[in-house]
């Protein structure tokens, strides 16, 4: 496979169309969801919307963005992990004899 080596790609924060992947309204589960994609090798863009989230919390949400090539593999890495997830432990009140 034949590469460019002065091949520099574009900062994703210059990029002209990013594709909304992930949207909350907690801006820690958009960090942790953002990692996951970078640990996946995709570069994304976490946006705070109408108000910063540390100045006030819950106020807007946060979306995170990704360039329009990886947006499928993004939305494709995000669902599994979210398939991958054990399911909440039941509790169960009754005593064990």
């Amino acid at each position: 496979m034949a590469t460019n080596s002065n091949f520099v790609p574009t900062p994703i924060s210059d990029e002209k169309e990013l594709v909304t992947v992930f949207d909350t309204n907690d801006e820690t589960e958009a960090l942790v969801v953002q990692g996951l994609l970078e640990s996946n090798g995709i570069e994304s863009l976490l946006t705070n919307l109408d108000a910063p989230q540390d100045v006030f919390p819950g106020v807007g949400g946060v979306v995170l963005r990704v360039r329009q090539s990886e947006a499928e593999e993004a939305q494709s890495v995000i669902e599994s992990f979210r398939n991958d997830q054990p399911a909440e432990e039941e509790s169960s009140d009754a005593e064990i004899p």
